[in-house]
């Protein structure tokens, strides 16, 4: 089934608007820039993009940071693939605070090869397909696959929805463990703006999370990871989650010198349908900087993160972290896959994500 693409004209989106969206303030402002010497004269490198959205009436101390995933950009979180709200509306409506970022060499961060180096090879659009828009045409890759039914439209090439999400899809650092130091950078600098948060990161933004908390772990009263990259000590394309949950160093106690430091150990999985995966042999060192507050690891019911995410519940739960693993499934949320913020059910795992907040006395 295709989808329509919804008419763009004026006096049409003003008509299937929901509701006035009252703003006090809206803008951007960058972070994370520093100079580097080249032969056409000084240029930033690292510069870190990020929009802010605050409602006319703020109920909510905190402030929501989106981090987005890899190939992405933080409009990930401004629209779904079938061009309703996004995340980001849906949140200012309840009246948080939004900060939305474009990670160094995404979207509206520049790109160049000569300020950050060598970027990844085109993203291929049959990986798209089979593995964020119809994984349930293809049941063979996990058992989770043939679950799925949220992607609106037929998830091909062709199809209204499905270019809307190819169009967005860019390149991302080679270098792994430079672009995680740099996100680092950029988002510490930013939290030294904006103040305390809750970090709300997807997917390859994941490592941003824990890095940012890492540098500054008095100012991020949250985290929210939906679906981050894993499970723990896994090889992607770029490089190696070398530190576990990251390709750039974390500080862990007793401190590690090197990735070699961390002694591991396979651990079964506790359910059908999931891998084994490495964890710290014990005592097993602790992650300091990232237990002084709640997280969630937000996982969808017919992803393939649905095989491997408890591998990062169990990484952060033996370093000392207060985790939580919310599976959608188990809060009568179905059909999901990895980019749920894009899906026909999108507001549905928003109020699932809001609900756990408030649980946790932030909002």
């Amino acid at each position: 089934m295709s989808t329509a693409r919804p008419s763009l004209r004026p006096a049409d989106l003003h008509a299937a608007s929901r509701a006035p969206l009252a703003l006090a303030a809206q803008g951007f402002f960058w972070v994370g820039a520093t100079p580097l010497d080249t032969p056409a004269g000084p240029v930033p490198r690292g510069q870190m993009y990020v929009e802010y959205w605050i409602p006319a009436v703020l109920a909510h101390p905190l402030p929501i940071v989106m981090i987005h995933g890899g190939g992405g950009q933080g409009l990930d979180f401004l629209g779904t693939a079938d061009g309703r709200e996004g995340w980001v509306h849906w949140f200012v409506r309840q009246g948080y605070a939004v900060y939305v970022v474009d990670r160094p060499g995404h979207g509206r961060a520049p790109f160049h090869p000569d300020a950050l180096g060598a970027m990844t090879p085109l993203l291929p659009t049959a990986f798209l397909e089979e593995w964020f828009c119809r994984p349930e045409d293809f049941p063979e890759r996990y058992p989770q696959a043939r679950l799925h039914d949220k992607w609106p439209g037929s998830g091909r090439l062709g199809d209204p929805a499905f270019d809307h999400f190819l169009a967005s899809a860019g390149p991302a650092q080679a270098d792994m463990a430079q672009a995680h130091r740099d996100v680092q950078a950029a988002g510490a600098a930013m939290l030294d703006e904006i103040g305390p948060a809750i970090l709300l990161t997807h997917s390859a933004g994941g490592p941003s999370g824990w890095l940012i908390a890492d540098a500054r772990p008095g100012l991020v009263k949250a985290i929210v990871a939906v679906e981050p990259v894993g499970p723990p000590f896994t090889e992607r394309a770029g490089g190696k989650l070398v530190w576990g949950l990251t390709a750039a160093p974390l500080a862990f106690d007793p401190p590690a010198a090197t990735p070699g430091d961390l002694r591991l150990e396979e651990r079964a999985p506790a359910r059908e349908g999931t891998v084994p995966c490495l964890v710290q042999q014990a005592p097993a060192r602790r992650l300091p900087n990232l237990s002084g507050f709640p997280i969630a690891i937000v996982t969808a019911e017919a992803s393939w993160m649905a095989t491997d995410n408890h591998g990062v519940v169990d990484f952060l739960a033996q370093a000392g972290a207060r985790v939580e693993h919310v599976r959608l499934e188990e809060q009568g949320v179905h059909g999901n896959g990895h980019a749920m913020m894009l899906e026909t059910n999108s507001d549905e795992v928003a109020r699932v994500i809001e609900r756990w907040v408030a649980g946790q006395g932030l909002a």
